[in-house]
């Protein structure tokens, strides 16, 4: 076998560092500055001739600054003639803009995919990406992976007495519903009015919640906007409790301000994106081993859907 490398970006380097650990080998070196005027310059610090290479890179804030970085850290690994490049992307940036949903709007997940190639990537992996159809934007193989496999431990754990899903919005029942099936758990769906970006009011609720401890699942939590809205109006309606499960923690803007004064009892996220404050409601589930496993089975080329299986 040729062997294999892993580099990180600057974007989440303690993920880096425990992925590469669970694979019980050392990160590989790359210098990464910045030039006065904000330009970025990559050195990669080692041969990677001929070796199968794995950079770790979340698109996250800034997110416009580590996508470049990553697609440099491509270029420079290209022109060092790695035999293969997989882009690591626990968080997958500018993934919202999935659609024209209305005139005159890009498609900023398809610019992106087209970055990817562009640069020289090979393959993705990534975890619940905001819809899943995004896949479709690429040419490359994608793997897709389920942040529901370490929630359900979680929730298992914590004993609930009357548990039920909520999807916090009527784009997310798709994903509610598959959770609810994995725990064998009925659903509840909360209706809002998103009236600008980054407000959402909440209007009703879509089924019984009087006495339930109700489990709100979404993908990302951006401004807490909905999420704290949504718990307030499920304790409204009778709800015992109220906690939340997202994979990607964007938690921008009046986030944690939100989070700490809301309803909701606790929020869990994972470790795609760091967190920049601390929080007692926050509770964090790394999903590191997930990634380096599916490293392991990508280079080794083992099936990676036998994960979730």
């Amino acid at each position: 076998m040729r062997g294999y490398k892993v580099f990180s970006g600057t974007a989440n380097p303690e993920f880096a560092k425990a992925v590469a650990k669970y694979l019980s080998i050392p990160l590989s070196e790359a210098t990464i500055n910045r030039f006065s005027d904000g330009e970025i310059n990559v050195q990669i610090s080692e041969s990677v001739r001929g070796r199968d290479v794995f950079i770790i890179q979340s698109t996250c804030a800034p997110a416009n600054a580590n996508l470049m970085e990553l697609l440099i850290m491509t270029d420079a690994l290209r022109r060092s003639s790695a035999n293969s490049i997989t882009a690591v992307v626990p968080y997958f940036g500018y993934a919202r803009q999935d659609r024209k949903a209305a005139p005159r709007v890009p498609i900023t997940a398809k610019l992106v995919a087209n970055l990817f190639e562009t640069a020289g990537i090979d393959r993705v992996v990534t975890v619940d990406l905001h819809a899943g159809q995004i896949q479709g934007f690429f040419d490359i193989p994608v793997d897709n992976l389920y942040g529901s496999i370490v929630f359900k431990d979680y929730i298992l754990r914590k004993n609930l007495k009357n548990p039920i899903i909520a999807s916090p919005d009527i784009g997310g029942v798709a994903r509610a519903r598959s959770f609810a099936k994995q725990l064998n758990l009925d659903i509840v769906i909360i209706d809002k009015r998103r009236e600008k970006a980054n407000e959402s009011e909440v209007m009703n609720i879509i089924g019984n919640v009087e006495g339930k401890d109700v489990i709100l699942i979404d993908d990302m939590i951006d401004t807490a906007g909905t999420i704290v809205k949504a718990a307030a109006a499920l304790k409204a309606n009778g709800a015992n409790s109220a906690m939340a499960f997202c994979t990607h923690p964007v938690l921008s803007g009046p986030a944690y301000e939100r989070i700490e004064k809301g309803e909701l009892d606790e929020l869990v996220v994972t470790d795609t994106i760091p967190l920049t404050q601390e929080s007692e409601k926050i509770t964090v589930l790394s999903v590191a081993n997930l990634f380096s496993e599916v490293i392991r089975r990508i280079y080794h080329n083992e099936s990676v859907n036998g994960l979730f299986i």
